[in-house]
């Protein structure tokens, strides 16, 4: 079974026990993830488009690391002007492990609650 999901305004392709580098999350490291933003789900050859999202759908993850990318070096010039700059980027990321792709817990059915009935008032004094 895999996914398409929107994290981090990004959409990635993410499976079960896969490890995927999203940007940066605002999470410490070991804490629990849910993605709410399913756009689409596979099993098989049978896959469920949303409109946007995927109702009733939720991915579960849990954060393995935060890093930063290589260094990129953004150079610019202006030719016979004597301009140039040169700046460097480091991108930051975290890494997170796609612990169960489902229905949440909403969906699922709940017990139903019997209503006991009251006495009336006069009875039982």
């Amino acid at each position: 079974m895999y996914a398409i999901a929107r994290i981090a305004g990004k959409q990635f392709r993410i499976e079960i026990d896969q490890k995927v580098k999203v940007p940066k999350l605002p999470l410490d490291v070991g804490a629990a993830y849910e993605i709410s933003d399913v756009l689409l789900t596979a099993e098989g050859e049978a896959a469920k488009v949303g409109l946007p999202l995927v109702e009733g759908i939720t991915a579960h993850a849990t954060v393995v690391e935060h890093g930063r990318e290589d260094k990129i070096i953004v150079h610019r010039k202006k030719r016979r002007k004597g301009f140039t700059v040169t700046n460097g980027h480091r991108q930051q990321y975290t890494v997170i492990r796609i612990d169960a792709i489902g229905a949440t817990a909403a969906d699922k059915p709940k017990a139903k609650r019997v209503k006991k009935e009251k006495a009336p008032a006069g009875e039982g004094e």
